[in-house]
């Protein structure tokens, strides 16, 4: 038996200037003391399927950006943890905390009490 054939990877398109402003637009009109996922802002953009680019423009963002970055979480309803974020995990469960977004004991959030949907 022949194994299946397998289309060879695409490459990923290039971050553009227009999908991190697009991107950004987005991040910056969650209220306080909502959130919303990777998915969600990269469809909101107009860019579906590409969580993964919102999340690596986030994690390059600029230290002075003002867009409430801290309100981007995963689909699980949780803060995504890794060595890579240097303690920003933590900074940004503070940050929700202090919105009102309440985490259980095993650090999620009920995502859809809390999760923006945009009017």
């Amino acid at each position: 038996m022949t194994p299946p054939k397998r289309r060879p990877p695409q490459a990923a398109p290039v971050q553009t200037d227009q999908a991190v402003a697009a991107i950004c637009a987005v991040i910056a009109r969650i209220p306080k003391g909502w959130v919303a996922t990777y998915g969600q802002i990269a469809a909101m953009a107009g860019l579906p399927r590409r969580a993964r680019l919102v999340g690596h423009i986030l994690q390059n963002l600029d230290n002075g950006a003002q867009i409430p970055w801290h309100r981007v979480v995963n689909a699980k309803g949780e803060i995504s943890t890794g060595q890579s974020r240097n303690g920003g995990d933590v900074l940004q469960r503070r940050l929700l905390e202090q919105e009102g977004v309440e985490f259980n004991d095993r650090g999620r959030f009920n995502l859809e009490r809390f999760r923006w949907r945009d009017s």
